[in-house]
């Protein structure tokens, strides 16, 4: 995995506590409002809106706050209507990153979305060019006291490709349209998931030792992230874990 899927995984701890839950909130409910629009708010009958319901229940949102959202997307109640772009350029050292947003003005974030390319030392750049990279993938994280081929186990009959080391967890990574049986799977054997999520994982890393670079890199996501309209951000680089962890630490 990526050098960010480390940076990823201690921020989605970190979330529980800091300051951003609120935006977090934000940002899931509108995920889940969207997918009810796209697919409907049958839970059953649409997968991706199962995916974030569940998403947005693993972070505690309420669920009348939930359901509110998936009325919004349906119709039944009076909501702004977004729509989801993604954006691609790099970061310092020639990483690729791919942003996935929601957004009720395309000309707004598009134009803020350069300009925190920019103004992080990164570049914007065309549809496509860095997109090819990446391929979408559902993410499972398990503790990492489990027993690898315990999991494997209870994962491969559900679809699941590959299970990896990740610090102090395990990562089981599945074509995006078995995330939720592989989860089904792993809780029906008793194990807890952490963490289920779609994600773009990158099919080819650009390895970064210098420090520096790594912090560079790490600003810009932050930056990116840290918009309100901003709903994921995907980046190709591999570091150690020795430079990851400083940087992590110089960050707070």
């Amino acid at each position: 995995m990526s050098g960010h899927s480390k940076w990823a995984t201690t921020k989605h701890r970190k979330a529980a506590v800091d300051k951003t839950r609120g935006k977090l909130f934000a940002k899931l409910i509108r995920q889940v409002e969207v997918a009810a629009r796209e697919g409907g708010g049958d839970l059953d009958s649409n997968a991706t809106l199962r995916t974030m319901f569940q998403k947005a229940r693993d972070a505690s949102v309420p669920i009348d706050t939930i359901e509110r959202a998936i009325k919004r997307g349906t119709g039944e109640l009076e909501g702004v209507r977004y729509e989801a772009i993604s954006y691609e350029g790099y970061a310092p050292a020639g990483v690729a990153v791919y942003v996935e947003v929601l957004t009720d003005n395309r000309n707004r974030t598009g134009a803020e979305i350069r300009n925190i390319f920019s103004r992080s030392g990164g570049s914007p750049a065309e549809p496509g060019a860095v997109s090819w990279q990446f391929k979408r993938a559902g993410i499972v994280v398990v503790p990492g006291n489990a027993e690898e081929d315990d999991v494997m186990l209870a994962a491969a009959d559900a679809g699941a490709e590959d299970v990896t080391r990740e610090g102090d967890t395990w990562e089981v990574t599945c074509p995006p349209d078995t995330l939720h049986m592989v989860r089904t799977s792993l809780e029906g054997s008793g194990f807890t998931i952490e963490r289920a999520e779609l994600t773009m994982v990158p099919t080819t890393t650009v390895a970064i030792t210098d420090k520096s670079d790594v912090a560079k890199i790490i600003r810009l996501i932050d930056a990116l992230e840290d918009h309100d309209d901003v709903q994921n951000v995907f980046a190709n680089f591999d570091a150690p874990d020795e430079i990851l962890d400083a940087v992590m630490a110089e960050a707070g």
